[in-house]
């Protein structure tokens, strides 16, 4: 199996009510995708508890079958579709480990 942790931190010119929004959105959308890409064991997008000592603003954890999966994973129409309109318009720096358990 393979982890996928993404953090994300938002475009500090959205005001608070917009940052809430855009959490909401790339939750249910990455979340959604669970069922829809063969290999995608699970999803849990952490938007709430932030403490002040963070520096980024949404944390995707996800577990995949295999780096195969993880590989098709990145290029499934449903996961570009949520990435490229609820994730990428709305954030300026991304930061990735993958790593296998």
């Amino acid at each position: 199996m393979v982890k996928h942790i993404i953090l994300w931190t938002l475009n500090p010119e959205l005001s608070e009510e917009e940052k809430k929004q855009v959490k909401m959105g790339i939750k249910q959308g990455l979340e959604g995708l669970k069922g829809q890409v063969p290999g995608l064991l699970d999803v849990v997008v952490n938007i709430d508890g932030r403490l002040a000592s963070s520096n980024c603003d949404v944390m995707l954890d996800s577990t995949l079958e295999s780096e195969e999966a993880l590989k098709a994973y990145a290029v499934h129409p449903a996961h570009v579709a949520v990435a490229d309109t609820k994730v990428r318009p709305y954030t300026v720096q991304r930061t990735c480990l993958d790593f296998e358990v």
